[in-house]
């Protein structure tokens, strides 16, 4: 695997509203955060730029509202802001893609020269899957860190109901699979960074 010298971490939504479990119900993958840290860690390191993406949720009971406290990162994400040697970029969105909030994240990355992105954060079938979908429909490269992205166990129609770790490998499955991204492992994302 090869990761560009100005590839793009995409941090999506690594809020403290999802740690409401109570909201969001079981998650699935403990050890993403970790792995998020780590690739963040990597990516300030290396002088490689980061996006980090916040929901704005214009739901009044969501976790993630502005003027919340969930609305904010998580620790260790805000302890990371501004650390590194590379460029940062804060994107807010109220809709699932990173692509889709301010500033114009695709105008941006484009704009210096940016064509491979590597996506990490919350939720593996929602936020990330829609950045990885719309990056990768928009002509990036996209690498997705699996195991630096979590969910939640979810209810769909017909009283079908998939645990968290199910719908994160549907999700996996339809993005590799799908052409959208490669869909790979912490380890093999940091290896290749370094």
């Amino acid at each position: 695997m090869e990761i560009a010298e100005n590839a793009a971490l995409v941090v999506v939504d690594v809020q403290q509203g999802f740690e409401e479990s109570g909201f969001w119900g079981r998650r699935n993958n403990p050890g993403a955060d970790e792995n998020i840290a780590s690739l963040i860690d990597t990516w300030q390191t290396t002088g490689r730029p980061v996006v980090f993406v916040r929901h704005d949720s214009v739901k009044p009971e969501s976790p993630l509202r502005r003027g919340y406290s969930g609305n904010d990162f998580k620790e260790y994400v805000r302890e990371r802001l501004g650390k590194g040697a590379g460029r940062e970029l804060l994107v807010t969105k109220t809709v699932n893609s990173a692509f889709l909030g301010m500033p114009d994240l695709g105008a941006r990355l484009k704009a210096e020269g940016i064509s491979q992105v590597v996506v990490v954060g919350v939720q593996t079938n929602m936020c990330v899957e829609t950045t990885a979908r719309m990056g990768g429909n928009l002509g990036f490269d996209v690498v997705v860190a699996y195991d630096a992205t979590y969910t939640f166990d979810l209810a769909g129609p017909f009283g079908w109901r998939r645990s968290a770790d199910e719908v994160a490998q549907a999700s996996a499955v339809s993005l590799h699979g799908g052409g959208f991204a490669r869909v790979v492992l912490t380890k093999e994302v940091v290896d290749a960074a370094r």
